[in-house]
Order: structure tokens, then C-alpha cells, then sequence
């Protein structure tokens, strides 16, 4: 039952991209499009990772660039999403690796929502999905705590790919509050963001899950 209702999500969304008409697409776009503000510190557990998976963080673009939404895509978000999802058992650090805080792909088979995120931003990429519009973003979930989820940027709005659910959502449709993500033109510079309440304190906190 559960596959069913994730694939009707997928036709449904498709035939309403296919509905959607040049005049709506830019209302819409402004309504869901998330704000990147001033910079700020990456992740520990991005830093780590680039330490040991520098090729994967040293491209550079000169320019940001968005997906085009068709309902193609949307369908190649929802299956790589569902598909890592169900692959990969999720654990967290302290269990897998025996630390707090350790970003890696989970080659094994095993990880937490960082590694799930880095799993499915490497499948988009060799799908052809511009790399700009990837974006690891950092975000407090629905109990206040430290989360990581996969943001791609769209015409038609953010969307979000998350380990605690097999739909993909528009960034505000998830209940969480955003706190940073990656810039679209550099994959170690990260930028605050305008999504929830203003950051206080605890925005250096690291996820955990």
C-alpha cells in the first residue's frame, strides 16, 4: 500500500506540472522559493567529508543554475528519494561508526540522514541534474532537532528529499525550520536562510540524525 501511494504521488504531481500554465509558474515560484542570506560556518561533518572526498568538493560553478520541473524529473526525484530511502538502513553515527558526527556515502548499506544526502545529491548528479541546484541544507525537524536533507532548486519552487519521508515536498510543506544550506556556486560555502524563525544560538549545531 505504501508503494502504491508513493508512485499516485508521482503521477499526480506530473499531471499537474503538465496543467500548469507560463502564467502560474512565476507566482508560484516566488511562494516557494527559499531566500539565501549572509554566510556562514559549513558543517563539521562537511568539512570531514571534503577532507577525505576532496574531488567531490572542489567544483566551482561561475554561475547558479535551477532544475527545469518537468514532470520527467519530478519522477526521477521521487524514484532516487523512495529508492535510498529503502536501500539503505538508517543508523546513526554513534552506532555505525562509533562517533558523534561522521559524514560519508553509505557504501555499507548503513547511515544516517547526512550520508542519505549525499547518496542521493551523487545518483541526481549522474542523472544530469545540474549540481548548482543540489544543495545540502541543514534544518531544525518537527522536534527541534538537528537534520539534514537534500534541497533542489527548481522553477517551480525548493524541493525537499528527505530520509523521514518517501514524498518529495516543497521546502515549506515539511514543518521544519531552515536554518543553512550549501551556495548553488560553491559546495564549501554555506549560507543562512530566511526560512522559519531568525537563527539564534543553536544554529551552529550540527545534525544528528
Amino acid at each position: 500500500m505504501r508503494r502504491f501511494a508513493s508512485w499516485f504521488y508521482v503521477f499526480a504531481f506530473a499531471a499537474s506540472v503538465a496543467g500548469i500554465g507560463a502564467a502560474d509558474a512565476q507566482p508560484q515560484r516566488r511562494n516557494a522559493s527559499l531566500v539565501a542570506g549572509a554566510s556562514t560556518s559549513p558543517p563539521i561533518g562537511w568539512v570531514q567529508f571534503c577532507a577525505e572526498n576532496a574531488a567531490d568538493c572542489r567544483l566551482r560553478s561561475p554561475a547558479a543554475r535551477e532544475t527545469t520541473l518537468s514532470s520527467a524529473a519530478f519522477g526521477q526525484l521521487a524514484r532516487v528519494n523512495l529508492q535510498v530511502n529503502r536501500e539503505v538502513e538508517q543508523v546513526s553515527d554513534q552506532d555505525h561508526f562509533g562517533v558523534e558526527e561522521y559524514w560519508t556515502y553509505p557504501v555499507d548499506g548503513k547511515g544516517d540522514c547526512e550520508d542519505l544526502v549525499l547518496e542521493k545529491k551523487r545518483r541526481l548528479i549522474a542523472l544530469g541534474f545540474p549540481r548548482e541546484s543540489l544543495l545540502i541544507t541543514v534544518v531544525r525537524d518537527l522536534n527541534g532537532d538537528g537534520h539534514a536533507i537534500l534541497t533542489v532548486v527548481t522553477d517551480r519552487g525548493d524541493y525537499v528529499l528527505d530520509n523521514f519521508s518517501n514524498e518529495v515536498k516543497l521546502w515549506h510543506e515539511t514543518g521544519y525550520r531552515f536554518i543553512k544550506r550549501q551556495a548553488a556556486t560553491d559546495p564549501n560555502q554555506w549560507v543562512l536562510l530566511d526560512g522559519g524563525r531568525t537563527p539564534g544560538p543553536a544554529l551552529a549545531a550540527m545534525p544528528r540524525r
